[in-house]
């Protein structure tokens, strides 16, 4: 007896201690330096209206605290949403506007916004004649929306109606500028559906022989409980709403997806969700019917009524056999454009035309015109006049893109503008410049000798330099009119007056954050072409002096790579080579040639962000920032057929390289990743001596688990499983001898990455007696936001770093 009290008491205290550890288990902070980055103020957003007239600024609401974050949220056919607002949780809020005259430096605060602690406004829209901005503002138990006058820099609550933000923005403008549609929630809907916790009976699903290879999505429909609840939250009513308050219900109630006027606003074309719905796939695959309505709300026409898609191919190719892509044309008054994809959506199915794109004028009677064929997967439309248009489309699997114009009066007339490989960023001709047409909508802005503007990233040998030119449509001849220049890093963000040559950017260097500027292409030689208009400050001004260097440098096989190298502040290569945190995402590629393509520019400022590695150099490591892991797999080879390989070979080049320069320690080299980085960083401790520790962040580590494809790889586990076990750390758990920080989202959402990726793999190796640390974060999605979540983040990074990499613990 005596011996039974010793062992329960033994027990007890055992259970009493583990009961304490948990207790003291609270969120913790980093050293200051890193705190300090979270800490920073956010920059604010900013918006330029077509004419170049008005700037809107909008500060953003500082990072959101645990206690927001653990709110009620309901997590249901892929949405996740907030079901005390009828709104999307998880989402950072603008908290003020302001407005400035371009070319004056002076803020004009916008009155009358609602007075609310914190404001939350959001679903921010210029009307079509840009004198007013329409925003929603979120309260604790509704959303509201106000409505700008830019003039008078004024904001007013235009309704008391309650909107429905669950499946998107519930806001939409009228070509009239003044009227919106807006979702609103029925005044009929009733109260929240009692959800029997006791079942009735199983949950079934079955299949009848049809292939449905459907990815690991997550925030699944379970049960008809969870049938009932979605469609109590998501269900809307379409009404047309003036800005003096009047209403006008178009269409009935249902789960509406979106309504969108039509160019001339005398119809609205609403895409609505309804039963049977599904446990396999996402709202995105429900049935989905297209209606159409006159702006009195009259019923005109079902364009479509597709039924539930739960078998479409998951390959990056492949499509929904379905019609899809409902849309206004742009440039039209009321016509309706789609897609039908010619090989049931099935990319190996063979056939000459792999997409048709037809139309329907208004008022909808008629038989549809055939607009276009396309020999590739259709991928959009930029619309002009009704004599020119953009048809572009692709085919991944062959990294293929085909840009032709088209003409829409005699869609006959068409030729070829751009035929290239999506992989060639050198060779990537930048987007259209688009102006707003009569009817308030973005088209093609195309001058009278068939010209237009082009802006792109300007990738090149010597890093990013962003780029104007002029192209002519016709003869497909075109002209440089401006490229950023060393030390700066400035981009184009659009076209003030294309006959002025102004164009709005933003500018940046090492040392100086980004700040807007008008730049006049056109300017001649000793005349000022920059005019700066924003001076917002830097971030994080303790963090001037980081050194900042691109390198490049060769693979073994040849491909050429690079990696951003950050030094502290005030380090001398004669202070001797310092412990090094390497960061990377693994892309896939079909050519060598791409893969060694150079991407991003040694101009640009010094972000050192709280998320990825960058922020380490405050602790005194060498940081190589997004080194270039290309995987390749030329003609018919597949680029995970020698992932390892490559992998290894990608991070041992760029250690390599910064050994050579005298600044990486090789002996103290820590390697980390998030998602796919964080899958890679499993793979490199998996198969390499290379690195002294590593920390993986919401990644997935079974490929098993993904049996349907992952990242770039469409071939199923059947089909490679020697891929998938090869590539999967789960399976090589035993091969694992180096210290491992695992930290994963409890309710990460990102389709294969489940938080169960984590909890088995850290299981495996700690069954195998490895070295790991797994660290579950509350609430958190794939994504991490919570301010405590970000500290104790930075906290786990900098204890693990410090003591496996800094100073190298040597493991028994």
């Amino acid at each position: 007896m005596n011996r039974i009290k010793l062992t329960l008491l033994l027990a007890f205290n055992s259970l009493s201690m583990w009961l304490l550890a948990q207790d003291v288990l609270t969120y913790q902070t980093p050293p200051k330096p890193l705190a300090d980055l979270v800490n920073a103020p956010i920059p604010p957003n900013v918006s330029v209206d077509s004419k170049g007239k008005w700037m809107l600024i909008m500060e953003r609401s500082d990072l959101p605290t645990i206690a927001e974050l653990s709110q009620p949220e309901l997590r249901l056919a892929g949405l996740r949403m907030n079901p005390a607002t009828n709104g999307a949780s998880r989402q950072q809020y603008l908290n003020n506007f302001k407005l400035r005259k371009l070319g004056e430096k002076t803020d004009i605060p916008v009155k009358n916004l609602p007075n609310t602690t914190p404001p939350q406004y959001g679903n921010v829209s210029w009307s079509p004649d840009e004198t007013k901005i329409a925003f929603t503002h979120t309260t604790d138990n509704k959303i509201e929306l106000y409505v700008i006058d830019v003039t008078t820099a004024t904001a007013s609550k235009v309704t008391d109606l309650a909107l429905n933000a669950t499946t998107g923005s519930p806001i939409a403008w009228l070509s009239d500028s003044k009227s919106l549609l807006v979702k609103a929630i029925p005044s009929s809907r009733g109260n929240v559906p009692v959800v029997n916790r006791t079942p009735v009976g199983p949950t079934v699903q079955e299949n009848l022989g049809k292939k449905a290879q459907a990815p690991t999505y997550q925030d699944l429909l379970k049960n008809p409980g969870d049938e009932r609840l979605f469609e109590y939250y998501t269900t809307a009513q379409m009404v047309k709403l003036s800005l003096k308050g009047e209403t006008k219900n178009i269409g009935s109630s249902g789960i509406i997806l979106s309504a969108r006027p039509s160019p001339d606003g005398k119809y609205v074309m609403i895409q609505t969700l309804h039963r049977p719905f599904s446990y396999l796939v996402t709202l995105n695959s429900f049935p989905r019917k297209i209606d159409i309505y006159d702006a009195n709300g009259s019923f005109i026409k079902t364009l479509v009524d597709n039924p539930l898609n739960e078998n479409s191919t998951f390959e990056r190719d492949g499509t929904s056999p379905y019609p899809r892509a409902y849309d206004w044309r742009d440039d039209a008054a009321s016509t309706v454009v789609w897609v039908e994809a010619q090989d049931g959506g099935n990319p190996k199915t063979k056939v000459d035309v792999r997409d048709k794109i037809f139309t329907s004028d208004a008022p909808f009677n008629s038989e549809s015109k055939l607009f276009y064929s396309s020999k590739l997967r259709f991928s959009n439309i930029t619309w002009g006049t009704d004599k020119m248009a953009l048809v572009s489309e692709r085919w991944w699997a062959k990294r293929k893109e085909v840009t032709q114009v088209v003409n829409p009066s005699n869609p006959t007339e068409g030729y070829v503008l751009f035929d290239r490989s999506s992989e060639d960023r050198y060779g990537d001709p930048g987007d259209p410049e688009l102006t707003k047409n009569q009817y308030g909508r973005y088209v093609l802005a195309v001058n009278k000798n068939n010209e237009v503007m082009m802006m792109g990233t300007g990738a090149s040998a010597e890093g990013d330099r962003p780029f104007v030119d002029v192209l002519n449509l016709k003869t497909k001849e075109s002209k440089r009119l401006w490229r950023s220049e060393a030390p700066y890093f400035e981009r184009p963000i659009s076209v003030i007056n294309a006959e002025k040559g102004l164009i709005l950017t933003t500018r940046e260097s090492q040392e100086e954050n980004p700040n807007y500027y008008i730049r006049n292409v056109f300017a001649k030689k000793g005349e000022n072409p920059l005019t700066q208009i924003t001076a917002f400050p830097h971030p994080y001004p303790q963090l001037k002096g980081v050194q900042k260097q691109v390198l490049r440098y060769k693979r073994a096989d040849g491909v050429d790579l690079t990696a951003t190298l950050y030094l502290p502040v005030g380090y001398k290569k004669s202070d001797g080579p310092l412990p090094t945190f390497l960061w990377a995402y693994p892309t896939e590629y079909k050519s060598k040639d791409a893969a060694s393509q150079i991407s991003g520019s040694p101009h640009t400022f010094n972000r050192i962000s709280y998320w990825g590695a960058a922020a380490f150099v405050t602790m005194g490591y060498a940081i190589l920032d997004n080194a270039s892991i290309p995987i390749v797999g030329e003609g018919d080879k597949e680029p995970n057929d020698t992932y390892v390989e490559q992998l290894v070979a990608g991070a041992k080049a760029a250690i390599d390289e910064g050994v050579k320069l005298g600044v990486v320690d090789s002996s103290r080299v820590g390697v980390g990743g998030h998602s796919y980085g964080a899958f890679m960083t499993a793979n490199l401790l998996t198969h390499s001596n290379l690195f002294k520790a590593g920390i993986a962040r919401s990644g997935a580590y079974n490929r098993t688990l993904t049996p349907n494809g992952f990242q770039a790889e469409e071939r199923t586990y059947w089909q490679a499983p020697s891929v998938y076990n090869t590539m999967s750390p789960f399976m090589n758990a035993d091969k694992m001898k180096t210290p491992l920080l695992l930290t994963h989202g409890e309710a990460d959402n990102n389709t294969g990455t489940f938080p169960l990726q984590s909890e088995r793999y850290y299981n495996a190796l700690k069954g195998m007696g490895a070295t790991v640390r797994f660290v579950l974060l509350p609430y958190e999605s794939h994504g991490y936001t919570a301010k405590e979540s970000l500290l104790h983040m930075l906290y786990e990074m900098d204890g693990w770093l410090d003591k496996y990499v800094k100073k190298g613990v040597k493991l028994p």
